[in-house]
């Protein structure tokens, strides 16, 4: 196999931390996602719910929060929608000008604590984000991968900022910001495990880390296709986390015209990595 670019061996370096323009069709509870959360822990008995965990953090915030949701995802505590990975279909051509078609199988919304009926989202620093990915055997999705999902998803929710300032770290915001997605959402009738985007920025995998070691890198919160509100930045440090930022992780496991491969196997092929990263 040709060698990948400098940027490509990049990415995979992001991408092992972790443990062609493309377009996206609809995503779909496809049978190759079904098996997707497997490596997902199950959920303890006695695990706390969304509201138990917001009054538990509700001073903490930075890494004693991080503490806290590590902990909690670490043990399973999520919600059960979080487990039905969505089938996201991105179509595209390889440098040499042929049809293909890759399948990811991404996480319906972002993570949260607690269960479907009392779930709370949580936002992360980047080192909480990666243990998390790398226990459940998930990568972080790639900005060209976060437009796909939008692309994709079914429920579309608009971006709600909150006036800015340092209160943005805080629990209170992180809540706050919660019961206003929640809001939006229960105006959709949509079930929990609906492939959702709009309402977060992501953290990304991206080789610009490389170039920003002890930066985290966010990209989304989009108002329409392919128009986010936050182009890709390296500003923040790794530990940053305010209530805007979500977490959704992708399987490692990816589908080439139907055929399983590995995500950093694709993304090192110079035909085809060009269409799941810039």
């Amino acid at each position: 196999m040709p060698r990948p670019s400098t940027p490509l061996k990049r990415l995979l370096c992001i991408l092992a931390s972790l443990g062609a323009a493309a377009s996206s069709s609809a995503a779909v509870a496809a049978p190759e996602c079904r098996a997707a959360a497997s490596g997902i822990p199950a959920t303890a008995p006695g695990a706390v719910s969304g509201r138990e965990f917001a009054a538990r953090v509700a001073g903490l915030e930075g890494a004693a929060r991080d503490e806290e949701v590590r902990t909690e995802l670490l043990a399973g505590d999520l919600p059960q929608h979080l487990r039905h990975f969505a089938a996201v279909r991105m179509h595209g051509r390889t440098a040499a000008g042929e049809a293909v078609e890759i399948t990811l199988c991404v996480m319906p919304d972002y993570l949260a604590v607690g269960s479907d009926e009392d779930a709370l989202l949580v936002p992360m620093g980047l080192p909480t984000a990666l243990r998390v990915a790398a226990r459940y055997g998930f990568v972080l999705p790639t900005p060209r991968m976060v437009d796909a999902i939008y692309d994709a998803a079914t429920v579309k929710l608009a971006p709600e900022p909150l006036p800015a300032g340092d209160q943005m770290r805080s629990t209170a915001y992180v809540v706050r910001h919660d019961r206003m997605i929640a809001a939006q959402r229960a105006t959709r009738q949509a079930p929990p495990d609906a492939l959702t985007a709009g309402h977060k920025k992501d953290l990304v995998a991206t080789e610009r880390l490389a170039r920003a070691p002890g930066r985290v890198a966010i990209y989304g919160w989009h108002r329409a296709a392919h128009e986010p509100i936050q182009p890709l930045s390296t500003v923040h440090g790794e530990g940053y986390a305010d209530y805007s930022h979500g977490v959704r992780l992708v399987s490692r496991t990816v589908y080439v015209n139907d055929a399983p491969r590995s995500i950093e196997e694709v993304l090192a092929d110079p035909q085809l990595g060009r269409l799941l990263a810039d």
